[in-house]
């Protein structure tokens, strides 16, 4: 299994603040960037900022971030943890219909064990090492 338990929260709060946590992860920067980041693209596009996917959907594209649609054909459907190991290398934020998970190097990483979620979308860093 590819799964290390972390808190990016500087106060270990997890309270619906999924999209914060991937970004800091993801981006290698503290919580409390990330969260101000979204705040300032919500603040642009006049939208609250961190459980909606237009709003850090578009702060990702604009960091120039690429996005990607995972196939899920069940019976092989696709969780985080068989994205993970799938994919050894790269940084990655998968989007499920309510959650965020960052996945860096084939390692999911969240306050719980969320390996078993089903995967609708990923952002990914724009080279060409992430897939």
């Amino acid at each position: 299994m590819a799964f290390r338990k972390y808190n990016a929260n500087p106060y270990e709060n997890d309270t619906g603040d999924c999209v914060v946590r991937a970004i800091s992860t993801f981006l290698e920067i503290s919580w409390d960037e990330a969260y101000l980041k979204l705040m300032l693209q919500g603040y642009k596009m006049k939208l609250y900022p961190t459980n909606n996917n237009f709003v850090w959907g578009t702060l990702l594209h604009e960091m120039g971030c690429r996005f990607g649609y995972i196939p899920n054909n069940c019976p092989n459907c696709i969780t985080v943890e068989k994205f993970a190991n799938d994919h050894p290398h790269g940084r990655y934020i998968l989007g499920t219909t309510t959650h965020a998970i960052p996945v860096v190097d084939g390692v999911y990483i969240d306050t719980w064990d969320s390996g078993q979620e089903y995967p609708v979308y990923f952002f990914t860093k724009g080279d060409s090492n992430n897939e």
